[in-house]
């Protein structure tokens, strides 16, 4: 059994389409026997994932800032909430929790949770897997831009190894229970090169 930690939307004006697939994401985590942890709240994504996860024998963890408290509104019943200072520590209290990462549709918060994980995958910090759910091709535009990085340069084709982009909630779950867990390793001349190998401009 895992942990696994959703990030995901927690607005209300979403197309319930979004809050759908959480609540079968949710329930798969539960059936599969895996455990929740989550930002803690109890609206849109974030809440149909954690009462589903739970109605399906999940224990279901919140991390919850403080000042979010009653935007996010946890839900009754959560196994465990757990109310952080700031976001770095509700990130990093989510990130310590967890055996791997599920991204469900979102808006900036998700964005954010998604690159801090995805890049400290990337550069050895951890060998958790990742998935991304791109639902209704909800993340369509972005993976566009971040294949255009690749090409130019700018993020190494290795980005795509480590995580499973998908619309389907049980192939997500597949690769995360079954990805290997190797360390990347990026030595640093890959990283920026030196500077006596950079074009020169001639005069």
């Amino acid at each position: 059994m895992s942990t696994i930690c959703l990030y995901g939307s927690a607005s209300g004006r979403i197309d319930p389409a979004h809050v759908e697939l959480a609540a079968r994401v949710g329930t798969a985590i539960g059936r599969r026997g895996h455990d929740l942890v989550y930002g803690g709240g109890g609206t849109s994504v974030m809440g149909a994932a954690e009462a589903a996860a739970r109605a399906a024998g999940a224990r279901t963890t919140g991390i919850i800032p403080q000042a979010l408290m009653d935007v996010e509104q946890p839900p009754e019943g959560i196994t465990e909430l757990v109310v952080t200072t700031d976001m770095r520590r509700r990130k990093a209290e989510m990130d310590a929790r967890s055996d791997a990462f599920i991204v469900l549709p979102g808006g900036l918060g998700t964005l954010e949770e998604l690159f801090e994980i995805w890049v400290a995958r990337t550069i050895g910090l951890h060998t958790k897997p990742m998935a991304v759910l791109d639902s209704k091709g909800h993340y369509a535009g972005l993976r566009t831009w971040l294949e255009e990085l690749v090409a130019g340069g700018f993020a190494r084709p290795v980005v795509w190894e480590v995580v499973r982009w998908t619309d389907d909630p049980d192939e997500a779950l597949d690769f995360l229970e079954t990805a290997p867990r190797s360390r990347m390793v990026m030595p640093s001349s890959e990283a920026v090169g030196k500077f006596a190998d950079w074009p020169q401009e001639e005069g």
